[in-house]
C-alpha cells in the first residue's frame, strides 16, 4: 500500500464539512509548494484555493472536519523536499460551498515575509530525463523543474514569478506551457522552465569557431581534452576550466591568471551509485564527507588526498588537501559525462573580484587567460560564486557563503528596532539585511580592492533591499574608517553605526548557538582595528552581543612594513625574533635598516594577531618567506604539522587591569631548533596555542565565569588547530562552540554586526 493511501486511511471520518484558513511563510516559494497544496487538497478531497502573497502562502480549504485536521498536518509533514514551510497561522472561517479547488494568481501581502530560494542543483528526476534518449529534454543543458535550477541569481523582482526572472525573455513553447499551467504536473510554475525549442541555448566559440547547441557541448569537451583553457558560463557566473590530469595545462592557467599556488577546486563527475566513485579513486570519503559532497548545496569540500591519489600536486601545492565539489547543473552533468574525468573548476574572475557573469565582459577581462569560451544566452541577474565547506570538529562548517547555500536566512530572538544594513568588512566581503525578526546573509562578494568589487557591492545592497522589500533606517560597518564598505557607509547619509571588527566575529557565533549566555570568545585571526587603536587578532572577549570586554590577549609584537607583512611572512618572523632578543636569522634581504625602522615603530604597527604570528612560525621553519595569497603561510604550517610533539606553556600574566597575556615566546627558540623534524615543530605549535586557550579559559573564569567557549575568526578556519582546542576545551570541561551556518572569517562580519548594532544601540 502507498504511505499516502495508509495515512488516509487512518483519517477517521468528520462530522460535517467546515472551513478554514491557513498562512504559511518560510522557503514556499521556488520548491513546489502551491502545485503540492493542490495535490494535497484532491487527496483529502477538499475544496478552496492557494495564492502566493509575496513570500506568504495563503490556504483556505473546505470539506470534512477530519480531512482539514489531516490536511493541516500534511501541510508541514509532507511538504516538498526543498521547502521550509512555517505556520504563521491557522483560523475557521465561514464555510461557502465551494466546489473545487484552485490555485489563485499571485498577488501582493501587506505584511512581506519574503524568502528569497538560493539556486539548487539538478534533481535526480531531471537528471534521469536528461539521460533518457527518447525524452524531449534528452541531453538539454537548461533542464529543471520545481525541485531544481537556478532560483536567486534569476529573480529580478518578487514575487517570484517567471515575469520576474531573467527568462521572462523566452517565450514557452505549446509543450512546456502545457507543463507550467497543469497543477498536477511537477512543473507547474517552475519558473525557469524550458525546452530545446524554446529555451537558452549554448554557444562555443574560438578565434576561429561558434558552435550552437549540443555540438558546442561537445566541442568544448573536445577542447579540454586536448589541454585547452575553457570560460564556462554556469548558474551564477563563469569558471575557468582545465584538464585536471593536465599538469602542462594547470601551469598555464596559474601562469596566465596570475595565481602560482593558490590551491584550485576540482570537480567530478557523476559516476556510480552514489556519484562518488571517480572522487573515492582520488580523495578520502567518509560517511559525514558523501553526505555533504551529496547535499543539495553541492558546496566545495576540502578533501584529504590519498596516498595512491594520481592527480598533479601543482593543484594544490605544498598542502594536503583539495577543494572538491560534485556537478550540480545540468550543463555541468553533459560536459564532465562527455569528458569522462575530473576538471579544474576556478572562479572565472580577476583574482580577488566578484565572479564575471556577462558574455562579452568576459571575453574582454578574461582574455589574457583564454581564447575559448562555452557561453549561454540565459542572463545571470547578480553573481554568485560557489560555496565552500571544510568539515572540522565533526560538523561541516561554512567557509564561504554562495550559491545553493545564500541568502543565508535567520531568525533574531527578538525584533529589530529598526531595519539595518550591515556592510561587513574590507576583505571576503559579504553584506547582511536585518528587520523584524529576521537576518539575511548575502553570497559572498569579495575583496573590495577593485572598481568591479564595489559595482557588484553596490548592486547586491540594492537588490537585497527590493528582493526583500526592505528599505534599511540605519548602515552598520567595521570600525576601521579605511575599509572600501566603511568608506561606502558613511557616504549613504543614513545614521551609522560603527563596530568593532572583533566584536562583530564574537557576535556571529553567539547569535547562532546562545545570543542570551555569557561567552568567552577567542577571536583570532589576521588583524583587525582594535578599541585601543592597536591591530587586534589574538583576543578572548567576555560577555555576549552588545556587551564584550577584552579579558585576554596574545603577546604584542611589531609588524615591521605594516601591510605588506601579512605578504611577506618573513617580516613577521623577524619581528618575532627580535621581539625575543634573537638577532642571528638568516634572511635574503638587508634587514638592519628595517630593524631600525621596527626599534622606532616606523611602519611597524602593533598587533596581537593569531594570523601574523602564524605567518611567522611558518617562515621561521622555512615553509614560506612570500605569500600569494591570502592566508598562505598558516594553510603550509597546518599541512605541515604531522607526528607527535608535546605542548609548551605558554606563561600567562596579568596587568593592573585584570588583562590577561599570553606569552608566545617560548615558542620561538623551539620553532628554531634544527634538530627536530619540520612536521614536528609545525604540530608543537598547533599543540602549545591549544593548550593556551584552555589555560586562558581556566585562569579567566576563575575570576570571570561564563557559560560557553567561542572560536572564530579566520584562524579557525585552520582544522587542526580548531579540533586540538575543542577536544582539550571538552577534557577541561567547557562548551565549546565553532561557526557553523556563518563563516568564521570575514565572511561572517557583517551577520555579526546586525547582532552588536540591535545589542548595543537597539
Amino acid at each position: 500500500m502507498h504511505p499516502d493511501e495508509a495515512k488516509d486511511q487512518q483519517v477517521i471520518q468528520g462530522r460535517g464539512p467546515e472551513a478554514r484558513r491557513w498562512l504559511v511563510t518560510g522557503r514556499v516559494q521556488g520548491v513546489g509548494f502551491r502545485p503540492f497544496v493542490f495535490r494535497l487538497a484532491q487527496r483529502f478531497s477538499l475544496t478552496g484555493r492557494v495564492q502566493n502573497l509575496t513570500g506568504q502562502v495563503l490556504i483556505e480549504a473546505e470539506g470534512e472536519t477530519s480531512m482539514l485536521d489531516a490536511f493541516g498536518a500534511a501541510l508541514l509533514t509532507d511538504a516538498p523536499p526543498l521547502a521550509q514551510p512555517e505556520l504563521i497561522c491557522a483560523e475557521k472561517i465561514s464555510y461557502r460551498g465551494l466546489d473545487c479547488f484552485e490555485i489563485k494568481p499571485s498577488a501582493a501581502a501587506p505584511l512581506l515575509q519574503i524568502h528569497i530560494p538560493p539556486d539548487y542543483f539538478l534533481c535526480d528526476d531531471c537528471r534521469r530525463e536528461m539521460q533518457n534518449p527518447d525524452n524531449r529534454r534528452y541531453r538539454y543543458p537548461f533542464i529543471n523543474c520545481t525541485q531544481c535550477g537556478p532560483r536567486y541569481t534569476l529573480i529580478t523582482h518578487m514575487p517570484y514569478d517567471r515575469p520576474n526572472t531573467t527568462m521572462a525573455g523566452f517565450e514557452l513553447c505549446a509543450a512546456c506551457r502545457t507543463e507550467y499551467e497543469n497543477p498536477l504536473d511537477r512543473r507547474f510554475h517552475a519558473e525557469p522552465v524550458a525546452c530545446p525549442a524554446c529555451g537558452p541555448r549554448l554557444c562555443f566559440t574560438t578565434p576561429t569557431d561558434n558552435i550552437v547547441g549540443d555540438e558546442a557541448l561537445v566541442a568544448c569537451a573536445s577542447a579540454l581534452r586536448q589541454g585547452e583553457i575553457v570560460a564556462v558560463k554556469g548558474i551564477g557566473g563563469y569558471h575557468l576550466m582545465c584538464d585536471a590530469g593536465n599538469a602542462t595545462a594547470i601551469a598555464r592557467l596559474r601562469a596566465n591568471k596570475h595565481r602560482p599556488h593558490k590551491p584550485l577546486a576540482l570537480m567530478f563527475p557523476w559516476r556510480g551509485v552514489d556519484g562518488l566513485e571517480h572522487v573515492q579513486r582520488e580523495l578520502e570519503v567518509d560517511a559525514r564527507i558523501q553526505a555533504l559532497l551529496r547535499d543539495p548545496a553541492r558546496a566545495i569540500v576540502l578533501l584529504r588526498q590519498r596516498g595512491d591519489s594520481m592527480l598533479p600536486e601543482s593543484i594544490a601545492p605544498e598542502l594536503n588537501e583539495i577543494g572538491a565539489m560534485l556537478p550540480y547543473s545540468p550543463l555541468h552533468h553533459l560536459l564532465l559525462d562527455e569528458l569522462g574525468k575530473p576538471v579544474v573548476i576556478t572562479s572565472g574572475n580577476v583574482s580577488g573580484e566578484p565572479v564575471l557573469t556577462e558574455n562579452g565582459e568576459v571575453e574582454e577581462r578574461l582574455g589574457n587567460v583564454t581564447k575559448v569560451f562555452l557561453h549561454h544566452n540565459r542572463p545571470i541577474a547578480r553573481p554568485a560564486d560557489d560555496p565552500v565547506m571544510r568539515i572540522i570538529a565533526g560538523k561541516p562548517r561554512l567557509m564561504r557563503a554562495g550559491r545553493g547555500i545564500a541568502p543565508v536566512e535567520f531568525d533574531f530572538p527578538d525584533a529589530f528596532e529598526r531595519s539595518l544594513l550591515a556592510v561587513g568588512g574590507h576583505m571576503k566581503n559579504t553584506v547582511a539585511l536585518g528587520w523584524d525578526r529576521r537576518a539575511v546573509l548575502a553570497p559572498h562578494i569579495g575583496d573590495l580592492d577593485a572598481p568591479r568589487s564595489l559595482a557588484v557591492f553596490e548592486q547586491v545592497i540594492a537588490d537585497l533591499q527590493r528582493l526583500y522589500g526592505v528599505i534599511p533606517q540605519v548602515i552598520v560597518c567595521d570600525a576601521h574608517s579605511g575599509y572600501a564598505s566603511s568608506r561606502w557607509a558613511a557616504r549613504q547619509g543614513l545614521p551609522l553605526v560603527r563596530v568593532w571588527h572583533h566584536h562583530a566575529h564574537a557576535s556571529a557565533v553567539a547569535m547562532e548557538h546562545g545570543p542570551k549566555r555569557t561567552w568567552l570568545m577567542f577571536t583570532w585571526d589576521g588583524a583587525g582595528l582594535g578599541e585601543d587603536g592597536t591591530l587586534w587578532g589574538g583576543e578572548a572577549l567576555h560577555g555576549r552581543p552588545g556587551a564584550w570586554r577584552r579579558v585576554a590577549r596574545m603577546r604584542p609584537f611589531r609588524l615591521p612594513g605594516g601591510e605588506r607583512a601579512g605578504r611577506e611572512p618573513w617580516r613577521s618572523g623577524m619581528s618575532l625574533c627580535w621581539e625575543s632578543g634573537i638577532d642571528e636569522q638568516p634572511c635574503t634581504v638587508d634587514s638592519a635598516l628595517l630593524k631600525k625602522a621596527w626599534k622606532k615603530g616606523l611602519n611597524a604597527p602593533i598587533t596581537t594577531a593569531v594570523g601574523r604570528l602564524f605567518d611567522g612560525a611558518a617562515s621561521l621553519l622555512g615553509l614560506i618567506d612570500k605569500a600569494s595569497y591570502e592566508g598562505q603561510a598558516g594553510m603550509y604550517l597546518e599541512s605541515a604539522a604531522a607526528g607527535d610533539a608535546e605542548a609548551i606553556d605558554l606563561p600567562l600574566e596579568k596587568d593592573t587591569s585584570g588583562l590577561l597575556t599570553a606569552d608566545w615566546k617560548p615558542l620561538i627558540q623551539a620553532l628554531l631548533r634544527g634538530d627536530v623534524p619540520v612536521a614536528q615543530r609545525a604540530m608543537q605549535f598547533h599543540m602549545s596555542l591549544a593548550r593556551s586557550i584552555v589555560a586562558q579559559a581556566q585562569c579567566i573564569q576563575a575570576s570571570t565565569p561564563f557559560d560557553l567557549v567561542g572560536l572564530t575568526g579566520g584562524v579557525f578556519q585552520n582544522k587542526l588547530l580548531a579540533e586540538l582546542a575543542v577536544a582539550q576545551l571538552a577534557a577541561a570541561g567547557f562548551d565549546a562552540y565553532l561557526p557553523e551556518r556563518i563563516p568564521c572569517n570575514d565572511g561572517g562580519l557583517a551577520f555579526g554586526q546586525l547582532a552588536e548594532a540591535e545589542f548595543a544601540h537597539g
